[in-house]
């Protein structure tokens, strides 16, 4: 697993009215601090990112949908430099995935229908704070995206 990077199964209370899905509280192990929460959507077939962030740990939680969400150690004085991760996270496993600056993050919806990923970060988005790599830049980050078969 990549250093830095964690995977925390959320809970849903479900009953006859419907459900609340947990998400964070400031009391939760892996809490640093608050800078800024915001919801992004992505359609059938597109892919949001490459990002790198030089100092914002994002909380990402898909809160509709399911996702793919993969991760690349990007970082020049990792351990785990060059790693890249898979995590499927969503209706179908409601979980939270914490990712450190530094390592490079994309996701795309799974499952042919949109997704809602909701990010507690822990930095406010500030022009220059994240470079974006194209997703298709296979030289930069070694990754193919589309469906494994087989």
């Amino acid at each position: 697993m990549i250093q830095g990077v964690k995977v925390k199964k959320l809970e849903k209370i479900l009953d006859e009215r419907g459900y609340i899905a947990h998400f964070m509280r400031n009391d939760d192990p892996d809490f640093q601090q608050f800078g800024e929460v915001y919801f992004a959507a992505a359609f059938p077939g597109a892919i949001k990112g490459w990002h790198i962030h030089k100092k914002m740990t994002l909380n990402y939680v898909c809160v509709a949908g399911n996702a793919k969400v993969v991760l690349y150690d990007h970082r020049a004085d990792s351990p785990t430099r060059g790693t890249i991760e898979e995590h499927f996270i969503g209706d179908n496993n409601y979980a939270r995935l914490t990712i450190p600056p530094g390592v490079a993050n994309a996701w795309t919806p799974v499952g042919g229908n949109w997704a809602l990923l909701a990010n507690c970060a822990t930095e406010p988005h500030a022009a220059g704070e994240m470079d974006r790599v194209d997703p298709f830049a296979y030289g930069l980050i070694p990754y193919k995206w589309g469906i494994r078969h087989g």
